[in-house]
């Protein structure tokens, strides 16, 4: 059965002296989930230590979903600490989640803790609880090559957060947690896209405590909660018009030591419409260029303008190395809302054509791994070094106004340039949407602001048709 093991560990009773009441906590380990108990009195702990120690050396099968022994077949169960369940849902959510998402589990968790602590006595450092839960405890990888201060930290956390079972019927607790979850340190609220991605991950929590049955219900769908305004789209000033992206690529070209090699990779994103995980992963088998023609005049080879194409099935989103399962800086994934083994066609203009052709001639053109893009000293090329050419380029090529503004202001931005191009020049929604890696739905409502033109096309239409009323 997996639900059973024979690693078992039983710890001294923990007294805690309260104002009101003492408590004596029994304490044990069953597999890697720490387990305890609360008791009014010492005798009452001993005697339950005791039941659980004799039935470990006894040799009997311990349920990880009781912490008791399946002998007992008890209704009843000791709550799992907030902690320990946490913990307990890191490892059940992380076996199918994509690195990244496992950063955000962890963020989530971390947030929403402070609101069940139990206790003061002997905490740690904020900084270092956090730092504690976010890079070791929340992280399944990670979690059992602790030491030192962090070790003792997961150690308070373990004895000092409340039971799962706590919010229950204590709905002034569950308001407290999701307020905690939705903050930022400060107090204030978090970004509107934190906010609702840690709501969803505290409340897929809570649903499987529920499931465990530690819980008899989510509290959180018994809490009113509103959820904040929050808007998709593109943000018209961030987008970059032709010239000014022409002028941006110059001066990435003219950096040293990255500049030349780095020209092609923005120009992917603001010519294809690539996000930066895509481009970072291109490799030269997804490039297709069209073939040089011979000028007869001159017996030179030139570019014969013809359009070539991209067509890549995978990306390589950042996630760092304590997140991914193979321990590299990128995880390997299916494309953005494709499902794995999809390709996405792209189509490159003759002026992407020319940069791709350049930068493939290139002593750089190509990393050892047939990658079209590394860093400077070789292997994998650092999210940190475009971001730095690219601010640097907007500080070189954008006027000072144009640089304290939002245009252009995220590498990503180039992207949503390349879009609204395809929009504005007519391209059919339904085309941009399969080049671009998006539904329809999505691209309409992500670039709705960014298509110019239509309210007055719009206006002359209504006007023609007033007048054909009139006539």
């Amino acid at each position: 059965m997996k639900d059973i093991t024979y690693d078992v560990r039983v710890y001294r009773t923990e007294v805690y002296k309260g104002k009101k009441a003492t408590t004596y906590y029994v304490r044990w380990k069953v597999g890697k989930q720490p387990w305890r108990k609360p008791f009014r009195n010492a005798a009452q702990a001993d005697t339950y230590r005791g039941e659980i120690q004799a039935a470990a050396r006894k040799g009997e099968a311990f349920s990880l979903l009781t912490g008791e022994p399946v002998s007992w077949n008890r209704t009843e169960r000791p709550d799992m600490s907030w902690y320990g369940f946490a913990c307990k849902f890191v490892d059940m959510k992380g076996k199918s989640a994509s690195a990244k998402y496992r950063q955000d589990i962890a963020r989530a968790l971390m947030a929403a803790t402070p609101a069940m602590l139990s206790g003061g006595r002997g905490k740690p450092a904020d900084l270092v609880l956090r730092t504690a839960m976010r890079r070791w405890g929340f992280n399944t990888k990670q979690r059992d090559e602790v030491s030192g201060e962090v070790a003792d930290a997961l150690r308070w956390l373990s004895a000092n957060t409340r039971p799962v079972s706590a919010p229950a019927d204590d709905a002034v607790l569950v308001r407290t947690l999701l307020d905690t979850a939705t903050s930022r340190l400060d107090g204030k609220p978090a970004a509107t896209s934190t906010i609702l991605r840690n709501k969803t991950i505290l409340q897929n929590a809570l649903d499987y405590a529920v499931e465990l049955k530690l819980l008899p219900g989510n509290p959180l769908k018994g809490i009113k909660w509103k959820a904040p305004k929050t808007s998709h789209e593109v943000d018209r000033r961030s987008v970059v018009n032709h010239a000014q992206a022409r002028a941006l690529l110059a001066a990435v070209e003219a950096q040293e030591p990255s500049g030349k090699r780095l020209v092609a990779f923005f120009a992917l994103m603001y010519y294809a419409g690539l996000r930066p995980e895509e481009v970072v992963n291109l490799r030269d088998h997804n490039v297709t260029l069209p073939p040089l023609v011979l000028n007869e005049e001159t017996g030179e080879w030139e570019e014969s303008g013809e359009w070539g194409e991209l067509r890549f099935a995978k990306a390589a989103p950042f996630a760092g190395r304590e997140w991914t399962d193979d321990g590299t800086l990128r995880e390997e994934r299916a494309l953005k809302h494709r499902a794995d083994g999809h390709t996405r066609p792209v189509p490159i203009p003759p002026v992407l054509v020319r940069i791709l052709r350049a930068h493939l001639a290139a002593p750089y053109g190509r990393a050892a791994d047939d990658r079209l893009f590394s860093g400077v000293r070789g292997g994998e090329l650092p999210s940190i070094t475009y971001r730095r050419v690219w601010a640097k380029a907007r500080h070189d090529a954008l006027t000072p106004a144009e640089a304290a503004s939002p245009l252009a202001r995220r590498v990503y931005d180039l992207r949503h340039a390349c879009v609204s191009t395809w929009l504005n020049a007519g391209v059919p929604p339904t085309q941009v949407a399969e080049w671009a890696g998006h539904s329809v739905e999505v691209l309409l409502r992500i670039y709705a602001k960014c298509i110019v033109g239509q309210d007055e096309a719009a206006k002359r239409r209504i006007a023609d048709a007033l007048k054909e009323d009139a006539e």
